[in-house]
């Protein structure tokens, strides 16, 4: 197997959880019965915590891929941006967002953030760049 064949799988692979994680489990389950804010917070943050870990991991393999192998410009560039989005939602924006969370969770009732919105633009972002990567990967760009 190729790099850029392997990139391609692990940009497919992390796209379709981030896709499947924040933008259809995420807004889902405030809709469910009962689920309350405190309580959609609670799972919300075992799910993100579980769901960053697989993508730290993957962002990972793409590394060690991209400097073990051969891939082109194009698909270098989508996967390095990537990688980069996620370390800049996990080094300054996810830690904002657990500090806002751990005071709804102790009852507390804080202002709307806008590390959220800066979250959310950061994953169109990074589910953007994952296509294209992955597309690219895949065409032999």
């Amino acid at each position: 197997m190729t790099a850029t064949a392997a990139l391609a799988g692990v940009a497919c692979l992390w796209l379709g959880m981030v896709l499947a994680i924040s933008f259809l489990e995420a807004p889902l389950k405030f809709r469910a019965p009962d689920v309350t804010v405190r309580i959609g917070l609670g799972i919300g943050r075992l799910v993100f915590r579980a769901l960053n870990a697989v993508e730290a991991a993957l962002a990972v393999v793409v590394v060690v891929t991209l400097i073990a192998g051969h891939v082109p410009g194009p698909v270098l560039g989508t996967a390095v941006a990537a990688v980069g989005v996620l370390a800049l939602q996990l080094v300054a924006i996810r830690p904002v967002l657990n500090r806002r969370s751990d005071r709804v969770l102790a009852g507390e009732d804080p202002p709307r953030s806008r590390a959220h919105l800066g979250y959310v633009g950061t994953e169109v972002v990074k589910v953007a760049l994952l296509l294209a990567a992955g597309v690219l990967a895949l065409s032999g760009l």
